[in-house]
């Protein structure tokens, strides 16, 4: 049964009214001519429920624009979805990944190294990784009737190898149903290769304007939070509330603990005041794995066009390889070993917002000033 503005349908119901299934819901393949986005393949999702997004198929089938009835729920970055010939890993000090950090709701971190430049046994590594700027091989899409329900898919892989190295496959598959405000990722890696092979993920997830704002709210069931420099331990107190933008702001960095007999982790940006379609309140809710994804980082940053929220799940920490291997916690995946990650995104409105707002340890344990 498909819910489309407040009536109930199905399958037959709903196509006595429509030309085409397009008039609602549609995946359509765009190659985009302009600037550093030329020749960037990008897959334009419409659900029909008024949750639009932009799948980057030459940037790791990352989730690049989104939107909920005209209101963009993701950051975007002055760098634009430009296209992975212009990616530099290494440059200026490890850091030229941020030359293309187009931000979008989802960008993808890893698959041998996340978070800080580093040298580990002798390797430089740059920040977070290359699967973010891997073009997708073998992509498909489909929009499909599943009973009396319409499925919209993407399926692509990347590859992460090098001779005398890693060799790491990822195989990506995105789906939202008509009607929906929810996107589902479904991830697998493997090791393709014959050696041990580092192995490090992070979902880097980020929320901009309007949903971000002086009024918006960082949900999550955290037991603990621990600030990761003493920038960051001067706003403890305040990480889960935001402010106006501030071209002096400096970034600040949390690192959250969740309760071992979670099955599944829901954290949330929201915005209890946003006026939308009637309700008062509009948030992203991320759902995972803790089994899957251990730890949870959450990325503050109030600064003047960089006005930013990030939720990011992961199976590491943000330190960089060098320092999870020191540390003992280094991953690994054996030659034919395979890892699964599931993260759900879904739009919510002012009844769940109330609702997590009231189980959520953090925001109950440090009220608003």
């Amino acid at each position: 049964m498909i819910t489309l503005f407040g009536e109930n349908y199905t399958r037959s119901e709903l196509m006595r009214h429509l030309g085409d299934i397009s008039q609602l819901a549609r995946i359509l393949p765009v190659r985009i001519q302009d600037g550093r986005e030329d020749q960037v393949l990008s897959y334009e999702v419409k659900t029909g429920s008024g949750l639009n997004y932009s799948v980057i198929a030459s940037r790791g089938l990352d989730i690049s624009s989104a939107s909920y009835c005209g209101c963009s729920l993701a950051w975007r970055s002055a760098t634009s979805d430009s296209h992975p010939a212009f990616f530099d890993h290494e440059g200026e000090d490890g850091k030229g990944w941020l030359r293309s950090f187009a931000g979008g709701l989802v960008t993808t971190c890893g698959l041998s190294q996340v978070g800080a430049t580093c040298i580990d046994k002798g390797q430089k590594l740059g920040l977070h990784g290359r699967i973010n700027n891997t073009p997708a091989y073998q992509v498909s899409y489909s929009g499909a009737w599943d009973g009396d329900d319409y499925l919209l898919s993407i399926t692509g892989k990347m590859r992460e190898a090098t001779v005398f190295g890693e060799n790491l496959e990822l195989t990506r598959t995105i789906q939202s149903r008509l009607g929906s405000n929810r996107i589902d990722i479904h991830d697998q890696v493997e090791n393709l290769g014959y050696i041990s092979a580092e192995h490090m993920m992070l979902y880097h997830i980020n929320i901009g304007f309007p949903l971000v704002t002086a009024k918006s709210l960082f949900i999550a069931p955290s037991i603990n939070v621990e600030p990761r420099d003493e920038r960051a331990k001067s706003g403890l107190q305040t990480h889960h509330l935001m402010q106006l933008p501030d071209p002096a702001y400096a970034e600040s960095v949390y690192f959250h603990t969740f309760s071992g007999d979670l099955s599944t982790v829901n954290t949330a940006i929201v915005n209890p005041n946003l006026k939308i379609n009637g309700s008062n309140g509009l948030g992203i809710k991320c759902t995972f794995s803790p089994e899957q994804l251990p730890r949870f980082t959450q990325w503050k940053m109030m600064g003047s066009g960089t006005y930013v929220v990030g939720m990011e799940p992961s199976n590491c920490s943000v330190l960089g390889r060098a320092f999870e291997r020191a540390n003992g916690s280094l991953l690994f995946l054996e030659p034919g070993e395979i890892k699964n990650y599931d993260i759900i995104l879904e739009v919510i409105f002012e009844d769940e917002i109330s609702e997590l707002m009231q189980e959520s340890e953090n925001v109950k344990r440090m009220p608003r000033e």
